[in-house]
């Protein structure tokens, strides 16, 4: 009989519920980074002019890395932070 590996490939429809569970919570916990202007407004689904004038009021100060030009975006904090801030 052969012995099966812990990390056994298997069809999604395979899975059990907590083998489901647990593929979720791993995918879950990626970063999902976006880069630049052009980054932002396809995040926040806008124009790139107002892309710009959403970083420059600082809403998002704390999902966006800069260094000189180089612009990295934490997409989940972006948007839990702009939807916060238009919750207000």
């Amino acid at each position: 009989m052969e012995e099966k590996s812990s990390k056994q490939k298997k069809y999604l429809w395979q899975l059990t519920v907590d083998e489901y569970k647990d593929l979720h919570q791993e995918l879950k916990k990626e970063k999902h980074y976006e880069y630049g202007i052009k980054g932002l407004a396809k995040i926040l689904g806008v124009s790139r002019a107002k892309a710009y004038s959403v970083k420059a009021s600082g809403i998002l100060d704390e999902a966006i890395f800069q260094n000189g030009k180089v612009i990295v975006i934490d997409v989940d904090k972006a948007l839990s932070l702009f939807a916060g801030k238009n919750g207000k």
